[in-house]
């Protein structure tokens, strides 16, 4: 497939209530390995790739090591690769547009694009955040490339969940603004209350993507609740090294 037909297909995988299940790798081992196990896509965790090269999360580990990875992972495999791109390597829209065409052509079709401030405190206002979308929209539109721009908000991560009912409404702001600015997707990890999600679900334009995570545990569930993309983050690595450190612990 050529890039921009991966790119299409990959938009027509989310399916309310038929989530694309989306088991993140971190190399181009692991992509080879769940694309012969009949994976529909890839995707790549950020802070999977990070650790597996010995670097922390948060845009620690350098831009063209992060560009090297997605070309390998992208030559590796024929089916859509999404790339976590944290907040784009930058602040600057203007920075923001030019990485994105570097991770378009390393071969990615899709990424995770945040709105927490990375090595910052809190999240950027909506407005910054709209034009940053932007930014990464025109990217995709220098390129060619139908760019499925997976809008997370940071909005639940780390908070209490018993704050998440009053959080709620700031999350739909943004999915609402984010939708407007040209994302196909909308990202709400932390989030974990069925009956939260599902109102977000009702309310959203745009198909929405959780982390399985603790209440959610089942893909059925998830599924219920009308989600549209179910990812699961660093679990797979953390779960790995644990096998590993396991095995070899095994040895002795």
């Amino acid at each position: 497939m050529s890039q921009t037909e991966k790119a299409n297909l990959f938009k027509s995988l989310h399916v309310k209530g038929d989530p694309l299940v989306l088991y993140n790798i971190w190399d181009a081992g692991g992509a080879k390995a769940l694309a012969k196990a009949g994976a529909k896509a890839v995707a790549t965790g950020s802070w999977s790739v990070a650790a597996a090269h010995g670097f922390k999360d948060g845009e620690a580990m350098p831009l063209d090591f992060v560009l090297r990875v997605v070309e390998r992972i992208a030559a590796s495999v024929d089916i859509p690769l999404t790339v976590d791109f944290e907040g784009g390597y930058a602040e600057a829209p203007e920075l923001v547009t030019e990485n994105v065409r570097q991770v378009l052509r390393a071969g990615a079709i899709g990424i995770n694009f945040e709105d927490r401030i990375v090595q910052g405190e809190g999240l950027y206002p909506v407005a910054t955040q709209v034009e940053r979308i932007r930014a990464v929209r025109e990217a995709a539109r220098m390129e060619d490339i139908p760019l499925f721009i997976n809008a997370r908000t940071d909005v639940f991560l780390g908070s209490d969940p018993s704050e998440h009912a009053e959080l709620a409404p700031d999350a739909l702001e943004r999915e609402a603004a984010y939708a407007e600015a040209g994302a196909d997707g909308f990202f709400i990890p932390g989030l974990t209350q069925h009956d939260l999600i599902g109102d977000i679900v009702d309310a959203a334009s745009l198909p929405v993507n959780v982390m399985m995570k603790g209440a959610l545990d089942t893909l059925a569930g998830v599924a219920e609740i009308g989600v549209s993309r179910a990812s699961y983050g660093p679990g797979p690595y953390a779960s790995a090294i644990a096998d590993l450190t396991e095995r070899f612990n095994s040895l002795k």
